[in-house]
């Protein structure tokens, strides 16, 4: 009788060979159903799918799979030279039934097919299902875009029908269009699925989150929303231990002090008893031993209540999350609602695609462009930042501008953080660009971290620092794809960032509830022309 699928890990222990260490006795199962996992950048969320996935081993402890497992890494790469058909896994099916229906009956093409008999018309029909129909079994990796490259990874593995599904930030680089397929796929899920996602609307697919921190994973029942509504719950909770224990700790430190002026009057009237000599030597030398023991034993007791509440307000605080938020104050970043701020004019871009006539842009406005991917919304803000020249027509910015690229490549590596600021605000003090910083969660030792060093996160934050703080002030602001790789945490700190900013904005993104958040006032889409959308004529809720 085949075992339930499943996932068990057992004193799990994980090291990096220069001995970080990222898990330690972890003890985690996995049952039915779908499950979120998510955590902080740098928390093992990839290192702990891996380790399921069998591409990692373990340092100690173990982990069972029961099951065929299926594996979707975070980034997917694929020969360019692979046909579809050998990318899905399936060629060899084919050619034996191929063989077959021709006329040839050797064993070894029966062997090849076995029960799947209908394995092409259910790959046709999984690429369909998957928005993938136009593309053939036939044609190359090479001809299709990366989007579309995790879409056909994904077949793969459902054509496989596993019983476990490991699926890491499956919706990084795909446009809201591939995003719709893969979350119908997830929805459709029986088996035991485990995701690693920063993506809200997948995040609420689940059936419950595991959060992991501090190599420890605490579970909350139900979808993402779920799981928010009961942290915070959980956190005002903890925030009012912390209160409780708070006014504990002064109350001990008082009867400590109380106690202690207590048994400092005792023995000035037993001084002045013994100086006095009332009473015979005997009988103060014992009274003396007494008040002395006694001192002592109360002393202790206090000092010991005092330590317990210590003890207490220590474990309240660690309850209480240091999500801490960006808080910036950026007042030459204004821009009056009247001022232009960018013009584009009869526009084609290297790609291919155009601004018909003319787009303005006036005053702090919130513009989400978004279209599917390879529709060119990169090239258009390289254009837009003067990195790439256009084909025709003029881009023509009339404020300070700065571009934030997907690679995060606006760093020196070789240089700290406070340093990298320093590049892009040269009339800045030290002290200027380290106050400043701060704010950006660079406080102290942390701005001389080198930037090579830096996690995903961090890295993004200490690029979005050197933009947001350069000089001249940015009055336009241009982020692609800015959430991708994101923790839960960094896209907060990146919306409250974004909160406090007071110039125009242009964000190319798929990230929906995230474009909410930021205020979006005009939605543009990128499909060989330019156009003004909104989110309900592209199928999405307002």
């Amino acid at each position: 009788m085949s075992q339930t699928p499943s996932i068990t890990c057992t004193s799990l222990s994980f090291s990096w060979p220069d001995g970080t260490r990222v898990f330690d006795d972890l003890q985690v199962a996995f049952g039915s159903g779908r499950t979120g996992l998510i955590g902080a950048n740098g928390s093992g969320k990839s290192t702990l799918l891996k380790l399921i996935a069998g591409e990692l081993a373990p340092s100690g402890g173990t982990v069972r799979v029961a099951g065929e497992i299926g594996y979707l890494p975070q980034n997917v790469t694929l020969d360019t030279a692979l046909r579809v058909d050998e990318a899905l896994g399936i060629a060899a099916k084919r050619v034996a039934l191929h063989a077959i229906e021709a006329g040839d009956v050797a064993e070894e093409h029966f062997t090849a097919v076995g029960d799947d008999w209908d394995v092409e018309e259910r790959a046709e029909a999984m690429l369909g299902e998957l928005g993938l129909g136009r593309i053939g079994l036939d044609r190359t990796i090479g001809e299709v875009s990366g989007g579309e490259s995790v879409l056909l990874r994904l077949a793969a593995l459902l054509l496989r029908r596993p019983d476990v599904l490991l699926l890491d930030e499956p919706t990084n680089n795909l446009d809201l269009y591939a995003r719709r397929r893969l979350y119908a796929a997830v929805e459709a899920w029986s088996g035991v699925m485990v995701v690693v996602s920063h993506d809200r609307e997948l995040l609420d697919l689940v059936d419950q989150i595991a959060d992991l921190r501090s190599g420890e994973i605490t579970w909350f029942g139900g979808n993402f929303t779920a799981y928010e509504e009961a942290l915070a719950v959980e956190q005002e909770a903890a925030e009012r231990m912390v209160r409780v224990a708070e006014a504990d700790l002064r109350k001990q430190k008082r009867e400590l002090a109380d106690a202690q002026v207590k048994l400092a009057r005792r023995k000035r009237y037993g001084q002045k008893m013994w100086d006095t000599k009332r009473e015979p030597k005997i009988v103060m030398g014992a009274r003396k031993r007494a008040a002395q023991e006694s001192a002592g034993k109360h002393r202790i007791m206090h000092e010991e209540k005092l330590a317990e509440a210590r003890e207490r307000l220590d474990e309240a605080v660690e309850a209480v999350r240091d999500d801490d938020e960006i808080r910036v104050d950026l007042p030459y970043t204004a821009v009056p609602p009247g001022r232009s701020v960018l013009t584009l004019r009869d526009l084609e871009l290297a790609c291919g695609a155009r601004v018909a006539g003319g787009l303005d842009l006036h005053g702090p406005e919130r513009i989400a462009l978004i279209g599917r991917n390879g529709a060119g919304k990169t090239t258009l803000l390289r254009t837009i930042a003067g990195e790439l020249q256009p084909v025709s027509g003029e881009a023509t910015a009339h404020v300070p501008l700065r571009f934030l690229p997907q690679r995060l490549d606006v760093l020196d590596d070789g240089l700290t953080v406070a340093e990298n600021v320093a590049r892009f605000a040269p009339g800045a003090t030290n002290n200027r660009i380290r106050a400043r910083l701060a704010r950006f969660l660079f406080r102290g030792a942390r701005a001389d971290q080198r930037a090579g060093t830096l996690s995903g996160g961090e890295r993004f934050r200490a690029t979005l620092a050197a933009l947001m703080l350069a000089e001249p002030a940015p009055q336009l602001l241009m982020l692609d794809e800015p959430t991708n790789n994101l923790d839960m945490a960094s896209v907060r700190q990146l919306t409250t960032a974004l909160e406090s900013y007071e110039g125009a904005l242009i964000v190319a993104g798929h990230d929906v509830p995230f474009l909410d958040s930021i205020g979006v006032t005009r939605w543009l889409l990128l499909d060989g022309e330019l156009r003004e959308t909104t989110p309900e004529d592209l199928g999405f809720p307002a």
